[in-house]
């Protein structure tokens, strides 16, 4: 059974979900995010998936950093984070304050070699690849880069890297709950020999979990889920049951 993932991205210190990576069309739904946070902890989220995108835009730290630091102090679910993450340092910092998991995205195009490197110190349940696709291109610095760089054939490379859980978005379908794209899903998952596949983008309710349930064979275990989460669709439906509570 798929497992969700809430999504909980930073952008000024609020919670907010763009539409299709674009900066300049965002929603805000809350000013606190680790009431957010908290929020999906009590509903029995076993993971949360957060984003600073500031630092994905700008990379480097942000006032957003003290922000994941907090909610992973203060929830007792692993939190996963990604976003301007750019160097051997940034990793550590992100690491030491008490994140489960680091996304690396833009600096996995730019240098192959530093995936690689992190895997190897820190172990690959801890270091994570984001693949932000469009077109089947990846994209960088908060999606707003092309790369020239195949999507599917770059999730191999990284899976040669070391890596073992990627988390692949389309950018066309994030923020649109237009449905997620099932066929890249499968595409991908039927390529890679060890990774695991957390989707992202374009979920609008109920009826996408149960589509995401079929793609568990080739390997695609969670979906990250934003705005349908946010805008109630998910309401009349019990996303985590007893039976599961692991962790992606």
């Amino acid at each position: 059974m798929i497992i969700p993932v809430p999504a909980i991205d930073l952008l000024d210190g609020c919670c907010v979900r763009l539409m299709q990576g674009a900066y300049d069309q965002v929603t805000n739904y809350h000013r606190n995010p680790l009431t957010v946070a908290q929020k999906w902890e009590s509903q029995g989220a076993t993971l949360l998936h957060v984003v600073d995108l500031d630092a994905a835009r700008s990379g480097g730290q942000t006032h957003n950093t003290e922000t994941i630091a907090s909610i992973a102090k203060q929830v007792s679910i692993p939190v996963q984070t990604g976003g301007g993450i750019r160097s051997s340092a940034d990793v550590t910092r992100i690491l030491e304050h008490g994140i489960h998991r680091v996304i690396i995205g833009t600096a996995a195009v730019q240098d192959p070699s530093l995936v690689r490197t992190m895997v190897t110190k820190y172990g690959a349940e801890r270091v994570a690849v984001g693949i932000d696709a469009k077109g089947g291109e990846v994209r960088v610095s908060g999606w707003l880069e092309g790369t020239g760089v195949a999507a599917f054939e770059f999730a191999r490379e990284m899976e040669r890297c070391g890596i073992r859980r990627i988390i692949y978005t389309d950018i066309s379908r994030d923020g649109t709950m237009t449905g997620p794209n099932l066929s890249a899903y499968r595409t991908l998952g039927m390529q890679l020999e060890s990774a695991k596949l957390m989707a992202s983008g374009g979920v609008s309710g109920p009826e996408d979990l149960a589509a995401l349930d079929e793609l568990e064979s080739v390997g695609v275990d969670s979906v990250i889920i934003g705005r349908a989460l946010y805008e109630g669709k998910f309401s009349d439906h019990t996303l985590w049951p007893e039976g599961l509570k692991r962790c992606p």
